[in-house]
């Protein structure tokens, strides 16, 4: 019966340890390079949307003008500064729409619940100051779904507002909300510590108890802008609206009944305006469209700061 030597069994096991270390060395190799090639792929993707914005890749209007028109252009969804209703691309529009020879009329198409004061007063003042501008180029706003608040902040700056008797109109008037944590600090044992310069520095924080005169103060400021929001209703819609108690409570009403309050002029869509109306059948968008590289680069950086804040309890002014 042979026998392994010592020295034999030595060198075997050796051999596996040195077999065993090289293939091990080589699965990390292997990994690495593929993790490399990973971020060099994911930072290529980076470096190409920087490219997208920088040249405003899509983001356009996407009209193609071609003889007598109706010029539209759409502001749906919540009007603030980083979204697709925001004054920039909502005046964008408007402007594009205006300085082409061949429109006849600008409907602007509404599908909005509202959203800042600020972004809504923007558009309300471009849409008047086109207004005077060309004088022949009557402005329509056409309200889909909802025209609330700040939507319907918009609209009155048009000659006269076409709904269906199913739209919803109005609610003129301001909110400001935020949240209270004080309770549930309490429970939890939770104690806040915040070191200001200044008496209201700390003013509406959800992490202290509501001061009378804060409230007051907040309270105040939006009588201000509501009363801001009343004076351009006004002024809009003239001797048509029909003012009655409610008509500046923050209540909304169905399309059929804004046009009896005179908050709206007529029934009718962006088809029908365009056909009776402007009596330009052809419909041309010029809606501004919303930049791919933009929205990815809003959605992990302006949205989540804005997340952020909401989250963490604190209030903003709106229209709705």
């Amino acid at each position: 019966m042979a026998e392994t030597s010592p020295e034999t069994s030595g060198e075997g096991w050796e051999r596996k340890v040195i077999e065993k270390v090289a293939l091990a060395a080589i699965a990390e190799q292997r990994a690495a390079r593929r993790w490399g090639i990973l971020f060099k792929s994911l930072l290529l993707l980076y470096l190409f949307l920087l490219l997208f914005v920088g040249v405003g890749w899509m983001k356009k209007t996407d009209y193609r003008a071609s003889g007598k028109h109706t010029a539209l252009v759409e502001m749906r969804g919540v009007i603030d500064s980083t979204g697709q209703a925001s004054a920039d691309n909502v005046t964008a529009g408007l402007q594009a729409a205006f300085k082409d020879e061949n429109t006849q009329g600008v409907v602007l198409r509404i599908n909005s619940p509202g959203g800042s004061p600020v972004q809504a007063g923007y558009i309300n003042d471009e849409m008047r100051r086109l207004r005077g501008l060309h004088p022949n180029i009557p402005l329509y706003a056409v309200v889909e779904d909802i025209c609330a608040s700040g939507g319907y902040y918009v609209a009155v700056a048009a000659d006269k507002i076409f709904v269906d008797k199913a739209s919803i109109v109005g609610s003129i008037g301001v909110v400001m909300d935020g949240f209270g944590f004080t309770g549930t600090m309490e429970k939890l044992g939770v104690e806040r510590r915040a070191l200001t310069a200044g008496e209201n520095k700390k003013f509406l924080d959800p992490f202290s108890p509501l001061l009378p005169a804060q409230k007051e103060y907040a309270e105040q400021m939006l009588e201000e802008i509501h009363q801001q929001f009343i004076n351009v209703v006004r002024t809009g819609r003239g001797q048509r609206l029909k003012e009655n108690p409610d008509t500046f409570s923050g209540l909304v009403w169905v399309g059929s009944k804004s046009i009896e309050l005179g908050l709206a002029d007529a029934l009718g869509s962006v088809d029908t305006v365009a056909r009776d109306v402007v009596k330009a059948e052809d419909v041309v968008d010029f809606t501004v469209r919303e930049n791919i590289a933009e929205r990815v680069a809003r959605k992990f950086g302006a949205t989540l700061a804005e997340t952020f804040v909401r989250s963490a309890g604190q209030s903003a002014t709106q229209l709705r």
